[in-house]
């Protein structure tokens, strides 16, 4: 999530609204939403609800990414991250929580390592580093091989911290395209000009010697963001050689044949209707890309009736010919109240072979899963939303991803949510089983 950046709501359009069951309580549910009842669809259910916990649950201590491996899910917080088994997923259970205080702490694993993004410039790259001189940001390593104890190993200074940050595993070594917003003015850790993302090299023998090996300058022609330059999101499908990058002005389609040297392939822009391109998703066949736009930087209630369909919302583009063309924008059809932040935040596929489906976090949206099989007419299928938070504010749902069966949502204030879809649509995803789980590392099925 990019900081809540001011922005005036765009010309007047109306979403509509679509029919909704209200829920009480969900099962096994340890304790109720402090945002009160659940609306879900009718083909959805809210099936666990874990809170936020000492030492992760301070006032500022907002949820952030997920990621998945095994039997585990791992949730990434200002505080520092949680550790969940989730072999009964109906009943999540906390296996240890660290404390790493920084923004934004987007979490990944790879094997033994877990990894974290640090943007917010702090006295030094370890956990307890708070105080003094902030002149450090950028990337902390784990080693999580005792799940109940995960152990620092090493970090990563980048300019310009890391928002978020992007897995290329290649053989012995890993590689991290990090992401991050910049140039600011008089920053020692960010300096201009910032029209670069940077490549990272993890030994996964020796991860405490990890370091930057390449800055490659992605941007043939300069961004249109009045807010940053740099990256914002990047996801790579080494599979199939590409990665598709969110760049605050523009979109950019990759050749990562060579993980050190991405080649442009395409560069998108669109003033109209994007503001901060902010994530990518391909779809199992790599023939198409979903961009979505953070339209206010998260902090503003843009699924009102104020804004257009086509604004805060997913645009769908097609591959072809090794081109990107744009056929149709999906945004929520319900309306939202003008105290809730909303706008199209992280999602994830959900594995129906022959068919492109999505689930992905709105704020306080809620979650959404949309079909966009039609890429010209992509529909919602199902939705879970709480009513607008009591605290005000930014709340919600930041993430929301399907993983062997079952929908994960990590709420800003809220904890972890687990749902489950059941729909002729998305039943056949029930029989795809997935070993881990890194969304911006996408893998076919």
């Amino acid at each position: 999530m990019a900081s809540a950046c001011a922005a005036e709501p765009p010309a007047a359009g109306t979403p509509t609204p679509a029919g909704t069951q209200e829920t009480s309580a969900a099962a096994g549910t340890p304790a109720a939403s402090a945002a009160g009842d659940v609306k879900t669809s009718p083909n959805v259910e809210h099936v666990a609800h874990i809170p936020r916990a000492a030492p992760l649950n301070g006032e500022a201590d907002f949820n952030t990414d997920l990621a998945f491996q095994g039997d585990y899910a791992y949730v990434g917080n200002f505080g520092g991250f949680a550790i969940y088994d989730i072999s009964d997923p109906t009943k999540p259970q906390v296996v240890s929580q660290v404390s790493c205080p920084a923004q934004q702490n987007d979490v990944t694993v790879h094997e033994n390592l877990l990894i974290l993004s640090i943007d917010e410039p702090r006295g030094g790259p370890e956990c307890d580093s708070g105080e003094g001189r902030r002149s450090w940001e950028g990337l902390r390593i784990f080693d999580i091989s005792d799940k109940k104890s995960p152990e620092y190993v090493g970090a990563v200074q980048t300019e310009c911290g890391s928002h978020t940050h992007t897995m290329v595993p290649a053989g012995e070594s890993l590689y991290v395209y990090v992401s991050s917003p910049g140039p600011e003015p008089d920053s020692e850790t960010c300096p201009a000009p910032h029209e670069l993302i940077q490549i990272v090299e993890v030994p996964m023998k020796s991860p405490e010697k990890a370091k930057v090996v390449a800055k490659p300058d992605i941007f043939p022609e300069r961004q249109h963001s009045e807010f940053a330059s740099g990256c914002h999101d990047i996801t790579a499908y080494p599979e199939k050689k590409l990665a598709a990058a969110a760049c605050f002005g523009d979109g950019v389609l990759l050749d990562i044949a060579d993980p050190v040297k991405p080649k442009v392939l395409q560069q998108l822009t669109d003033t109209e209707n994007f503001q901060i391109w902010h994530s990518a998703t391909f779809n199992n066949d790599g023939t198409k890309v979903v961009f979505s736009d953070e339209l206010g930087g998260g902090g503003q209630a843009t699924c009102d009736t104020n804004t257009p369909a086509t604004k805060g919302a997913n645009a769908v583009y097609d591959l072809v010919g090794g081109k990107l063309e744009k056929r149709g924008y999906f945004k929520i059809p319900r309306v939202q109240q003008e105290d809730e932040n909303c706008v199209a935040h992280n999602g994830s596929l959900v594995p129906v072979k022959g068919k492109d489906i999505m689930v992905q976090a709105w704020y306080q949206g809620g979650v959404s899963i949309w079909d966009f099989t039609d890429s010209a007419a992509p529909k919602e299928i199902g939705f879970f939303e709480r009513g607008p938070h009591p605290e005000g504010g930014i709340a919600g749902s930041w993430s929301a991803y399907y993983y062997n069966g079952y929908i994960y949502s990590s709420d800003i204030l809220e904890g972890l949510d687990v749902l489950k879809i059941t729909d002729p649509l998305t039943d056949p995803a029930g029989q795809v089983k997935m070993d881990d789980f890194n969304v911006q590392t996408q893998k076919s099925y």
